[in-house]
């Protein structure tokens, strides 16, 4: 056998388990963080008036095939609803509080006019529930998304919710992203982000 061969054979033996390490390293990194579902005609959907397979159309879920560390249940409520025929209901038995797509919830990102100001409002009512709601201007690598509540009050009455989020020069998307970090019930419904 030449000797090229015997070192190429020896250097494929040799690094075979880099290889294979590797390639297992890329599979548990491709693990689902939420679960999406694109419908075009819907638009924004902040009233989850659309849906499809029991999840609103246009919104990264975190849900229960997604968050293997909770036990809860991501519903579309047709008995309480601030507007339309239907609120976003999440019933939280046991989560983390670690937030972001480690926890129950759901977030969106839309692309914004860079240097621009938009204004964010949705209805909540919960109870038990500790929640957070996060938005602000990303890109592709950074971000600057800004705590705009953070609460475990229960609101038994719908209660209106209303932020002015800067877009600064350098992002050109606005993400919203809602956690439930406590057991508890939660809704939220009547989402809206207009350009001011």
């Amino acid at each position: 056998m030449p000797l090229y061969i015997k070192r190429l054979k020896f250097l494929f033996n040799r690094n075979l388990h880099f290889i294979v390490m590797g390639i297992f390293i890329l599979c548990a990194a491709c693990n689902q963080m939420s679960e999406h579902i694109i419908d075009d005609t819907a638009g924004l959907n902040g009233g989850f008036e659309v849906a499809k397979n029991g999840l609103p159309v246009n919104w990264l879920i975190y849900s229960p095939n997604t968050v293997p560390e909770a036990e809860f249940k991501i519903l579309l409520d047709t008995l309480i609803f601030k507007e339309g025929r239907q609120s976003l209901k999440i019933e939280v038995e046991s989560c983390l509080s670690a937030g972001g797509w480690k926890s129950p919830g759901l977030s969106r990102q839309l692309d914004v006019e860079k240097g621009s100001v938009y204004m964010l409002s949705f209805w909540v009512k919960s109870s038990e529930a500790e929640f957070i709601v996060r938005a602000g201007g990303v890109s592709a690598m950074s971000g600057d998304m800004k705590k705009l509540v953070h609460s475990n009050e229960d609101y038994d009455e719908w209660t209106f919710f209303e932020y002015s989020i800067p877009i600064s020069d350098e992002f050109s998307e606005l993400r919203m992203e809602v956690n439930i970090l406590k057991p508890g019930i939660f809704w939220i419904d009547e989402i809206k982000i207009e350009k001011e």
